[in-house]
């Protein structure tokens, strides 16, 4: 029997620990960066008066903290609403609690029994303190819970006082940055290194990354580019008393997503490509049909049950379902009953997906390969057919290699194409972008004085300069197009930046002092029409730079033969020669 301290804990009449009917809990959806689709939800706590940390203070001063939290954990069970298909519950637990896994799991298990969960669906989200909990006890409980089915993430990772080398210690499955070091993204450059130093982290360790407090498109793509695959925050969806989520996204979460999936990406073949035909029968279907089209075709591998709409509701395996059917009483039992009886929920894709977007969502769903196949559906969520993983896994590991091919070895960038497909699509979408050329001033001469190391050395800094504009720049994209030649596009507020960093710095490559020349074209809506016509107008402010003596930026419009010379010691206005009408 545990007695009421400050209205928080009391007991109910099995004995259990409960607290105040004054505690309600919202739920928070994680989506993934990649598809946008809907990955887990998480259960948080939120007391009538004052806040949760509030809530578990008093429970610590009154001796009950761990209590408290168990209770709190076990009625976070309980008020997860069902989604379908069914995604994991993200509950929050001290540290402290973690020390005490018995207990614990004695408490979530009858909430877990009472919502037909399974430990395996339940994500133990550990917070701090760290500093009062005894070290080997806490990694003794994880243990003990991991062994028990619960998966364990990391929460406020970046802003509270887990000690990193816990992070090598535990290895947990996933790990979630604090708001705080989101916010400062994408401009905060220390937060920057923070994050890539933790997706670093996760990608050799296998680790799943994800961020909270996600309140702008910049820092959505920010983290996207820097492959932290899950996400929460009011820019996505905000939490919800009753479980309910606000989907499909906000347009420009949406657009974000799509540009992402598929930019610098456009070689990486479409799920569509590898599109067969599905054998689909009626959610109604019996077992007994189902087995006699299992026998009468030996190469169907799989069988969607789909609603009157032609929309997936079951996807049924070969070998299992007839596992479940065969045998000495399995064909009595089971012929006049439904065949959904013995299916899985379908695993889902639409056709117009790439195939990296495909692979990303069974990765961030942790599905189990119950079988080879993958439902394809349109945009009305009706079945067109499958698409085999082994098959996808093959094209893209094939898509990949040609990428890298493509790339140049000195930086890595990939070539014009990169560009010329960022034009076309800006130009489609009728939006304002600028256009720009950078080129090493007398290059052949930094080979012939300090020979050609060091030449390499020079489009080594250069290149490595704009990969880390792309990064930080979200509507930046470069490419290098072959020896000191370097091309990019960009949105009309980010040239000014790209240019203090290629044009105001001094670049040096063995002892040497090396200049260089940037030609910028700014391009309104309509004033361009294709990556071509932007290259033609582009070469004659490219020799413009050029004639300005050191470094240099030159930019030009469209429609006119004026000019502006922003950086170097060449007049501002020329009339002649730059005539890019």
């Amino acid at each position: 029997m545990v007695t009421s301290h400050h209205g928080i804990v009391g007991t109910r009449h099995d004995g259990g620990v409960t607290v105040a009917p004054d505690v309600s809990f919202a739920f928070q959806p994680m989506l993934s960066t990649r598809t946008g689709e809907l990955i887990a939800v998480e259960a948080l706590a939120r007391p009538q008066a004052g806040g949760i940390y509030d809530l578990l203070r008093a429970a610590g001063k009154a001796g009950r903290l761990v209590e408290t939290d168990i209770s709190l954990a076990s009625r976070a069970v309980l008020a997860a609403p069902r989604h379908q298909p069914p995604v994991p519950v993200h509950v929050n637990i001290v540290a402290a609690t973690a020390t005490t896994p018995d207990d614990l799991m004695r408490f979530l298990r009858p909430a877990l029994a009472q919502t037909g969960r399974g430990p395996q669906d339940i994500v133990l989200e550990i917070t701090p303190p760290f500093s009062r909990v005894h070290r080997a006890e806490l990694i003794r409980g994880l243990g003990t819970l991991r062994d028990n089915g619960f998966r364990i993430a990391f929460d406020a990772v970046g802003d509270g006082d887990l000690p990193l080398s816990l992070l090598a210690d535990v290895g947990p499955d996933l790990v979630k940055i604090d708001a705080h070091l989101i916010e400062g993204l994408p401009d905060d450059v220390a937060a920057l290194a923070v994050v890539e130093c933790l997706a670093q982290y996760c990608t050799r360790t296998g680790t799943r990354l994800g961020a909270v407090g996600v309140e702008s498109e910049e820092q959505l793509l920010c983290l996207n580019r820097l492959g932290v695959r899950l996400a929460q925050g009011n820019l996505l969806a905000r939490e919800s008393r009753g479980g309910g989520i606000a989907l499909p996204l906000p347009r420009p979460v949406a657009e974000i997503i799509e540009l992402n999936a598929t930019t610098g990406a456009s070689s990486i073949p479409l799920v569509s490509d590898f599109l067969r035909p599905a054998t689909v029968m009626s959610t109604e279907t019996t077992a007994e049909d189902v087995r006699d089209t299992f026998a009468g075709n030996p190469t169907i591998s799989g069988i969607v049950l789909v609603d009157a709409e032609g929309r997936p509701t079951h996807s049924l395996q070969r070998s299992r379902f007839l596992l479940a059917v065969t045998g000495l009483y399995g064909h009595a039992l089971n012929a006049r009953k439904p065949a959904a009886r013995h299916a899985d929920l379908p695993r889902t894709i639409r056709a117009d997906a790439t195939c990296l977007q495909l692979l990303d969502l069974v990765g961030d769903t942790e599905w189990d390969h119950h079988g080879d196949e993958i439902v394809v559906v349109d945009a009305d969520r009706a079945c067109v057919g499958v698409a085999r993983l082994s098959e996808v896994v093959r094209g893209v590991a094939e898509a990949k290699i040609e990428q890298a091919a493509a790339l140049n070895p000195l930086t890595r960038l990939p070539g014009s194409e990169t560009v010329d497909r960022e034009i076309d699509r800006r130009i489609e979408r009728a939006e304002m972008f600028v256009v720009a050329w950078l080129d090493v001033d007398a290059f052949k001469s930094v080979n012939d004085t300090v020979g050609f190391a060091a030449g390499d050395d020079l489009i080594r800094h250069i290149g490595r300069a704009l990969s880390d504009a792309e990064r930080e720049l979200p509507g930046t994209r470069v490419a290098h197009v072959g020896g000191d030649d370097f091309l990019v596009v960009a949105d009309l507020d980010e040239i000014t930046n790209l240019a203090a960093r290629l044009v105001d710095r001094q670049w040096v490559t063995d002892g040497m002092a090396v200049s260089v020349s940037l030609a910028s074209l700014v391009c309104g809506v309509g004033s361009v029409t294709s990556y071509r016509d932007a290259s033609r107008l582009l070469a004659p402010l490219k020799r413009e730079a050029k004639a300005v003596p050191g470094s240099s930026w030159v930019l030009g419009r469209p429609g006119t033969d004026r000019f502006e010379v922003l950086r170097g010691h060449g007049l501002r206005h020329h009339p002649q020669h730059a005539r890019v009408s």
